[in-house]
């Protein structure tokens, strides 16, 4: 699959320009994730007790940090750790794919702590799904991959661009909304059904879903680094003290200043609105890569005032 921008002519992420091609949350996750499937998958780390190996054929790693159903293989770290362990070279290799191929964006756009958390908080969102739908359909196995968090990534470029076209096999043209409504409904089709054994499909829509609320708050307003910020500032006692009275022409004459030209300005708010609207427009339209020099400073800096 391959994606490009409206108007015909295919999108490829400059180098330069500050769009990075490969974002630091991304390139972690790619390297962390395929060292980590060479390590279990490839290498097979064992440990052997009694003449016979802790966790069975697939090793001491995965019968330690894959998901394993309520029991007495379960512990709370694995709702983590399964997201990291993969099936085979299939299983990963379109993960990291599609984790790269819509991720990169959002990370751009985000920013790497921000997509992080949401990253995360969809594998999560997707493991306690499957936790709580294995009972039911009589899935007793470990649940691995990292395709709950790439749902929910998914989710979010087909919110975020719904109208971008992907290429699937690099030849035909589908929207991006379009695109990641069809596979939803796949997945919840194979759920229900019970085909394509072996496959977690509740974990995906679990994932998904999760994806799907955080996405429409984000759009709204929320922010993971103003959650962040809430959780990790230390809990002070409010300081209370009484401020000198106001001149009226401070009250009612404030100073607003363009901040290109230094001219003064009747409006900051609306200019700043204005100003943010278009260029997150074309952000919309043709990527962050299309941005100029001078957008990209105005941005970076009603961004630092916004926050």
């Amino acid at each position: 699959m391959a994606y490009n921008r409206m108007g015909g002519t295919f999108y490829r992420p400059s180098f330069f320009g500050g769009f990075s091609f490969f974002p630091p949350v991304i390139k972690w996750l790619l390297i962390s994730n395929t060292a980590i499937w060479i390590l279990t998958d490839f290498l097979l780390v064992r440990v052997i007790v009694g003449g016979e190996p802790i966790g069975g054929d697939r090793g001491l790693i995965t019968s330690l940090f894959a998901l394993w159903p309520f029991g007495e293989h379960f512990w709370p770290w694995q709702l983590l750790t399964y997201m990291f362990l993969h099936g085979g070279f299939g299983h990963i290799f379109f993960n990291m794919l599609a984790l790269w191929m819509f991720g990169m964006e959002l990370e751009n756009i985000w920013g790497s702590k921000s997509f992080l958390a949401y990253y995360l908080t969809c594998g999560l969102g997707a493991g306690i799904t499957n936790l709580l739908v294995a009972p039911i359909i009589g899935l007793n196995v470990p649940t691995v991959g990292a395709s709950g968090g790439v749902f929910g990534v998914l989710v979010a470029f087909g919110m975020l661009f719904p109208d971008r076209p992907i290429y699937i096999y690099f030849l035909l043209p589908i929207r991006a909304k379009f695109f990641v409504a069809g596979y939803i409904i796949l997945e919840l089709v194979h759920g229900v059904l019970g085909t394509s054994s072996g496959v977690a499909h509740f974990a995906h829509l679990g994932g998904a879903a999760i994806g799907f609320a955080f996405t429409m708050a984000m759009m709204r307003g929320f922010s993971f680094e103003s959650l962040w910020r809430l959780f990790s500032m230390p809990h002070k006692k409010a300081e209370y003290r009484r401020a000198r009275p106001l001149s009226r022409d401070e009250v009612f004459d404030a100073k607003f200043f363009d901040i290109k030209t230094g001219d003064r300005l009747d409006s900051e708010n609306e200019l700043d609105t204005e100003v943010m609207n278009s260029i997150l427009e074309k952000i919309h339209d043709s990527g962050y890569q299309s941005l100029t020099e001078e957008e990209k400073r105005i941005l970076n800096e009603l961004s630092k005032k916004i926050n």
